[in-house]
């Protein structure tokens, strides 16, 4: 099989990956609860000649879908989990609820997951075409990347190890391949308990859980003053107390997200973070218990895999948009403030931003329809995300390909509104071509494995340390 016979098998089962992603945007389910959308795959999986494991590392929506034999042995990381409050309507150019209060795919892992599912599914056609103990393909069907970190809970067991290379994409607004690293994060849930008063008749008998969660939230504040520049603390009161002003509230409950550039660094940050939670409980005269979320790690990249999905990019040819689509999406990106130039690259490199500049009118034009250049760095972005914790275990890369308007905010109700639409589409389809003709290559050609592997030793020296407490379990935030 030749790369075009490869492209064309994505082509021929288009529908299939279009459908799957249109069901996974209507099923929208959080994280770590994604049951319809894991149910899916795994059907489609299994009709489609893989070899399916279920509940991997005791997560019970993570699942695998293996096919063929023999090294090398290339994973391909899906993810499906939506967005709490994102319902939207598809296709449409205002803020309209499908389902009031409902999720949404914002950050469009519909698309994600379908778009490597076609990947895996041209590898498999691939590895049947050169025969038995050619190789081997590993569909990661991955939970809960927006809360609960399935890869990370994964990771935890080792599972990634046996991979030569590790592939994978995003959704966005450019088509570019992906580098430099980003924060680890950790997530702890803070319940305080006090004691229930009336308010008013002997407001000295209460101790009020709410003034825990106030007095800590005070302390971190003060707190952000004095930590680097590249760390973040985030947090959301889930539970207040109730409606009733006239109670003195029991029992409240923080959330809260840290954010450092390593592991090491961001439990660093959370001590200081536990500590000012127990000082509150002590000032507040309640009680604290703390449960752990999720965690991930950093993101190590490969340059090696960089350049090979470069390569690859430069060889698919790119969507083309109707006159209705431009239209549609000139209309949308209305809805929203521009904000600098489209890329990772154009933020940190002179000569690219000159490029891209030129390429979308500074920034104005809808729809970023060429390739980015290539650039690879070792810049932080102060985002997270569980592929990291992968990229410790083995060599990954990933690309972004255009399914959105340029500039669109991530997590937004606009993403959403695209999430169905052809240009989101033609998105997805393209991503798995890029994937399924990377992995051909590596394949193919073992010594671009080989040099992969020696830079990643090189960058993973220090060890992968897991950013999963030993005691935690997979938990949905909220549950």
């Amino acid at each position: 099989m030749n790369k075009k016979e490869l492209l064309q098998v994505i082509d021929d089962k288009k529908e299939l990956f279009i459908e799957v992603s249109d069901k996974i945007w209507e099923y929208a389910e959080l994280s770590l609860l994604e049951f319809k959308s894991a149910k899916l795959y795994i059907e489609k999986l299994k009709e489609l000649g893989f070899e399916v494991e279920e509940e991997i590392a005791g997560v019970k929506t993570a699942f695998t879908g293996t096919y063929g034999s023999g090294k090398p042995i290339i994973g391909i990381l899906a993810e499906f989990d939506a967005l709490s409050g994102l319902s939207q309507e598809s296709e449409i150019l205002v803020r309209k609820e499908l389902v009031k209060g409902g999720c949404g795919h914002g950050c469009g892992h519909h698309l994600l997951g379908a778009g490597s599912l076609a990947a895996a599914v041209a590898i498999k056609e691939y590895l049947t075409s050169k025969g038995e103990g050619s190789g081997t393909v590993v569909f990661y069907g991955c939970p809960g990347e927006e809360g609960g970190a399935g890869k990370a809970f994964m990771a935890r067991e080792g599972i990634f190890y046996d991979l030569d290379a590790a592939l994978t994409w995003h959704p966005g607004s450019s088509n570019e391949v992906t580098t430099g690293t980003n924060n680890s994060s950790i997530q702890i849930e803070y319940t305080f308990e006090g004691i229930a008063s009336h308010a008013a008749g002997a407001p000295h008998m209460g101790r009020s859980a709410l003034d825990g969660v106030e007095l800590m939230n005070i302390g971190v504040q003060f707190l952000r003053e004095h930590i680097k520049d590249y760390e973040r603390i985030h947090y959301s009161i889930i539970d207040a107390g109730g409606n009733s002003p006239n109670v003195v509230q029991p029992r409240a409950q923080v959330l809260y997200m840290v954010r450092s550039n390593t592991v090491l660094e961001t439990k660093k940050l959370l001590e200081r973070v536990d500590n000012i939670a127990k000082a509150a409980a002590m000032m507040s005269e309640t009680t604290l218990s703390r449960r752990f979320i999720d965690g991930t790690s950093n993101t190590i990249a490969n340059s090696t895999l960089e350049k090979l999905l470069y390569k690859n990019f430069e060889g698919i040819e790119l969507p083309e948009y109707t006159d209705e689509e431009w239209t549609f999406a000139n209309e949308l990106k209305k809805t929203y403030p521009s904000d600098g130039l489209p890329g990772f690259g154009a933020k940190h490199n002179f000569e690219i931003a000159n490029i891209v500049s030129e390429k979308t009118n500074n920034g104005e034009r809808a729809l970023n329809d060429f390739l980015m250049p290539q650039f690879h760095s070792s810049e932080q972005s102060m985002g997270s995300t569980d592929v990291g914790d992968v990229s410790w275990q083995t060599p990954t890369a990933q690309i972004n390909t255009v399914t959105w308007t340029s500039g669109s905010p991530g997590h937004s109700w606009q993403n959403v509104s695209l999430g169905k639409s052809n240009i989101a589409h033609k998105g997805l389809l393209l991503a798995g071509k890029v994937l399924a003709s990377t992995a051909m290559d590596l394949y193919e050609n073992p010594d671009i494995l080989i040099k992969a592997k020696e830079e990643w030793k090189l960058k993973t020296v220090s060890g992968y340390i897991c950013p999963i407490e030993v005691d935690a379990i997979p938990i949905a935030i909220g549950q």
